[in-house]
């Protein structure tokens, strides 16, 4: 393989293992949605949207793993396309089903946050390329500070998601200063830390809909 694309510190050049701490540490995202789905099943059945949501989380790390591996362009497409899939379905299902917004409010949120998303788009170089996740730790927070100011059940749980989602971000923008002296990098560290954002994020959506007896989702 010569065509490949080389954004973290880890890879120095071709091969499906010149990655195997960003590759390895996709097993996370697995992890997390067996986890997940084991809770969700507790309650019943699961509807067609939170079934969508888990598989969403599979695929983010089959994403993962195949740009990982490959670092190709398409498999880079397969890398971030789950996520942003995974973060419009959270965010809509949030504010549907927990916070009780209107359709048309609901999706107001999701075209502002696509928006802002994709403009962050632009600025590659700044953060390292994290800018574009800003706009979901602004929300995130945003969540974490309803959730715990309404007494939402598994209260703590996203305003946690939100602290860790914002060491996360800081590690992606830390991978490539770090190469000189740590040659591993630091963007495996990503990968746990935003799988332990998708368990804290769906657990207390979880909680909320259990609680409702709506975990038909």
């Amino acid at each position: 393989m010569t065509d490949y694309i080389d954004v973290y510190c880890e890879r120095v050049g071709p091969g499906l293992w010149a990655e195997p701490a960003n590759a390895l540490t996709n097993a996370a995202f697995f992890i997390v949605a067996w986890a997940l789905w084991r809770t969700a099943r507790r309650a019943g059945p699961l509807g067609p949207a939170l079934r969508v949501l888990l598989s969403l989380v599979v695929a983010i790390g089959i994403g993962s793993s195949l740009f990982h591996t490959f670092a190709t362009a398409r498999a880079r497409v397969l890398d971030e396309l789950p996520i942003v899939l995974f973060q419009l379905l959270f965010v809509w299902l949030y504010a549907r089903r927990v916070m009780g917004l209107a359709p048309f409010a609901a999706g107001a949120i999701l075209a502002a946050f696509l928006v802002v998303a994709l403009y962050g788009r632009q600025f590659p170089h700044l953060l390292n390329g994290s800018l574009v996740y800003a706009p979901a730790l602004g929300l995130l927070g945003a969540l974490g500070v309803y959730h715990f100011a309404m007494h939402k059940t598994a209260r703590a749980h996203l305003a946690l998601a939100a602290g860790v989602f914002a060491l996360a971000v800081a590690v992606r923008t830390l991978d490539a200063s770090v190469c000189d002296r740590f040659t591993l990098g630091t963007h495996f560290l990503w990968h746990l830390l935003v799988a332990t954002v998708i368990y804290l994020s769906v657990s207390a959506l979880l909680a909320v809909l259990r609680k409702q007896g709506d975990a038909a989702g």
